[in-house]
């Protein structure tokens, strides 16, 4: 675990129920991409897991976008075949990628069926093309972690940490994971974490005492935006 977390700036966004949260996501990762595109043609986005990005997924199936111009990014995967269910890569196919025309080359998964080290290496060359994302999208556990960054683990919080990590003994199966670091996460323009139910509140105060789980460590220059529902938030 890192001695000291980079300062983090959030911003909190309380909605009163999952679907207006999902509603208000869909038109940030729309406005998002209409800047990216028109700043410098073209789009960058890490897609997260998880049920309340799943829901996205499927709300941007209906959306009017630019498509060609999206490049799909993934900030974990879990180490199966690449056609496993359970994937990140497969649930984003199945609910949202596999019907509209972003071109196939466009999309970049992790090779986590590679194994967890020769997977790292691959994606890490891979990102060199791409220099700040334009919109990372990110999850909270109930543990406190996003991505696969979990309590107990090497966040890759500094400036010389790899872009990508290797994540073994991860205390949710399976234990082997591939995750960008916290510092490549916060390489962007936008960070925008959903965080959803009851199961939440307890991470979601945690954060907002300023304990150092996972989140809190993602900490790019322009802050980050969490989108939540009212059973997830604490306050209520």
């Amino acid at each position: 675990m890192p001695a000291a977390l980079p300062e983090q700036v959030v911003r909190w966004h309380v909605f009163p129920d999952a679907t207006a949260l999902v509603a208000a996501a869909l038109e940030r990762v729309l406005h998002a991409s209409r800047n990216a595109i028109t700043q410098h043609g073209a789009f960058d986005i890490v897609l997260a897991g998880g049920n309340t990005p799943r829901r996205l997924y499927r709300a941007l199936c209906e959306a009017d976008a630019d498509w060609q111009r999206w490049h799909v990014w993934f900030g974990d995967e879990r180490c199966a075949p690449a056609d496993d269910p359970a994937r990140n890569s497969q649930m984003a196919h199945a609910e949202w990628l596999g019907y509209v025309p972003i071109p196939a080359h466009n999309i970049h998964p992790i090779p986590a069926e590679a194994g967890v080290r020769t997977a790292a290496t691959l994606y890490a060359r891979a990102l060199r093309s791409v220099d700040a994302f334009d919109l990372v999208l990110l999850g909270l556990g109930e543990d406190g972690h996003t991505a696969s960054l979990f309590p107990g683990h090497d966040w890759g919080v500094h400036a010389d940490s790899p872009d990508v990590l290797a994540v073994t003994g991860a205390p949710k199966p399976p234990p082997a994971r591939v995750s960008l670091s916290a510092h490549r996460l916060a390489h962007a323009q936008q960070v925008l974490f959903l965080v959803e139910g009851a199961g939440k509140r307890e991470a979601t105060a945690a954060w907002q005492r300023g304990t150092s789980i996972p989140a809190a460590c993602i900490a790019p220059a322009a802050g980050v935006d969490v989108l939540l529902d009212a059973a997830a938030d604490p306050t209520r």
